[in-house]
């Protein structure tokens, strides 16, 4: 169902939830004192850095820096998307996600339930036939496969009839519609049905969840065509699914890279010698929805291509649609292979060992840019050098602002002999590469300000924002923070049974969450109790806005004059400071 989750549903689910359940069902959690530890799931270590406060409902690593609510955890740990995340909590619940209507859509949104019900009984019946079907027995058997990785991918067979799976399904007219709209069925010009898939391996695609959307159907001889894919369907969309990613994921919790393979028995293949990393676009070139997925599992991705001419198009395709996605921390590779070889021959010729070696120490993306570009003019030529800055112009500039985007400048002045000055002018039209812009909001100072102990204590307890009797007592003074500061405790006001989790879901994707994130673990400096020591702190702020406004009345009174209202601001400011004059 599409349209945006309101965000009042989403403080009740983290008010519903507990963090500690969430993790502790995933990695084990050991009590310590008023919060728990664990080993931190997402870098490697020995001792316990990792902390859970059921309090806060806020999880903080001090070694790595990884912090969040359950959300940011399901995202992080198990790789969700947002809605994937909600979806999976409130199941544990029993709540149902709610969604606001998107403008101008009044379509019902379709029935997925149902949707992934047929295709679960499918891929049951696809299953059962496997183990009385000889022939495809044999077949996965002669491409080596064993019985664990079949049943590790849920590999199974669709008998050669043509109403095998038809009859299996039933006359149920529901179900029928629904089967022929997942393109398990086909009907006929005279609306009678029959089986889309007959006599074929058949390779259940999973989503993030494990949840079956649809199916690649491979023939056992020399047929055409050779995969067959289930066509796009409320629940399969061949643009941004990847074939094995879940499996890979279940594989390791802790996956660094990810292999992209072409087809689906190279996939399988690959985990039967223990690389169980690898995946697949389904039928498809790679695509910017297959990059943004695979980059958010893995920081690495590998792409695998026949060494030919074909594979190195196809490989350039991957490249150029990999470079809007290219931020720091994301590097990708190519493995383009000997004539001859797929991955799954390569691995029986070579090795576990040595194929891993290859995909470790494969082609970078920059070295296979500047090379296939380098093969198109000569270098050797001010004019070939020319060409080159023109033929890269357009595609750097779909590189994100990055330190990778200004080491590929550096690369094209080593081929062109331009400085790079001139190059960041000629490829972005400006003087060298702007940084980003600084967020309208400031990032609250260090030290022991005011702003920065009444941030912390709202945090620790979101109930003191009824402290603040006037925010405009300090909203207009010139003070890193005090931006925040002032829509946090209006947040509070409106919200006030939020806790930490809670409040920085309000902030996810802003500037502003890291700050509070790292607020939120400071340990607490307060001597006089928590609401004393916040009220000082408004206080405080109140008494540096009188002074600020105080300071700016007497520089207009020293230049232009003041206005018979600015006057008495003044006389009322300068009464409340010096009460006994």
């Amino acid at each position: 169902m599409t349209g945006r989750i309101p965000q009042s549903f989403i403080d009740e689910l983290l008010n519903r939830v507990d963090i500690v359940e969430v993790i502790d069902a995933r990695v084990p959690l050991k009590k310590s004192g008023r919060e728990y530890s664990a080993c931190c799931p997402f870098h490697n270590e020995k001792t316990p850095s990792f902390t859970v406060s059921q309090n806060k409902q806020f999880y903080h690593c001090f070694g790595c820096g990884a912090h969040g609510s359950a959300i940011g955890f399901l995202m992080d740990y198990e790789h969700f998307e947002f809605p994937e995340a909600i979806e999976e909590l409130a199941r544990g619940v029993g709540l149902d996600v709610p969604r606001e209507a998107d403008s101008g859509d009044h379509q019902a949104p379709p029935q997925r339930d149902s949707h992934y019900a047929v295709l679960e009984r499918a891929d049951r019946f696809y299953r059962s036939q496997l183990r009385d079907a000889g022939s495809a027995v044999e077949y996965l058997k002669k491409r080596g496969l064993s019985g664990e990785i079949a049943g590790r991918y849920g590999l199974g067979y669709a008998p050669a009839g043509w109403d095998a799976l038809t009859r299996e399904l039933g006359g149920d007219r529901h179900t029928q519609e629904i089967a022929v709209e997942l393109g398990l069925l086909v009907r006929r010009d005279d609306g009678g049905l029959y089986d889309r898939f007959r006599d074929r391996v058949m390779f259940p695609i999973r989503d993030r969840r494990g949840r079956t959307i649809g199916f690649g159907g491979r023939v056992m001889g020399d047929e055409k065509p050779k995969y067959m894919n289930s066509p796009e369907s409320p629940v399969f969309h061949k643009g941004q699914e990847l074939y094995g990613l879940f499996e890979a994921r279940k594989a390791s919790q802790k996956l660094e890279r990810l292999l992209v393979v072409e087809g689906y028995m190279d996939v399988v293949a690959l985990a039967q010698f223990g690389i169980s990393n690898a995946v697949a676009t389904l039928g498809t070139a790679t695509t910017p929805e297959h990059l943004e997925r695979l980059f958010r599992t893995v920081p690495e991705v590998v792409f695998c291509f026949d060494g030919d001419a074909a594979g190195r198009r196809a490989g350039w395709r991957a490249l150029e649609h990999a470079l809007p996605v290219l931020k720091d921390g994301r590097e990708a590779r190519f493995l383009f292979l000997p004539d001859g070889e797929d991955p799954d021959s390569l691995i029986r010729r070579i090795g576990y060992q040595a194929f891993h070696e290859q995909t470790v120490d494969c082609v970078p993306l920059s070295q296979f840019f500047y090379a296939t570009l380098s093969q198109q003019v000569d270098t050797r030529s001010v004019d070939g050098r020319a060409h080159l800055v023109e033929l890269a112009r357009p595609l750097l500039q779909k590189l994100p602002d990055s330190v990778f985007r200004d080491l590929m400048l550096n690369e094209l002045g080593k081929h062109s002999g331009l400085p790079v000055a001139q190059l960041t002018a000629r490829v972005f039209g400006n003087a060298p590469a702007a940084a980003a812009p600084a967020p309208k909001r400031r990032p609250v100072s260090s030290g022991r300000s005011p702003v920065r102990v009444a941030i912390r204590l709202l945090l620790e307890q979101p109930e003191l924002s009824g402290c603040v009797q006037d925010l405009n007592a300090f909203r207009d003074l010139d003070m890193p923070g005090v931006d925040l500061l002032t829509e946090l405790v209006e947040m509070l006001r409106e919200h006030p049974h939020l806790h930490t989790a809670g409040i920085l879901e309000h902030w996810r994707g802003r500037p502003e969450e890291r700050h509070l994130a790292q607020l939120a673990v400071m340990p607490l400096e307060v001597s006089d109790g928590l609401q004393h020591e916040f009220e000082g702190a408004i206080q405080r702020l109140a008494e540096q806005r009188a002074a600020q406004r105080m300071q700016q009345l007497l520089s207009l009174d020293h230049g232009t004059g003041l206005t018979d209202p600015e006057k008495q601001e003044l006389k009322q400011l300068f009464a409340a400071r010096h009460p006994m004059l």
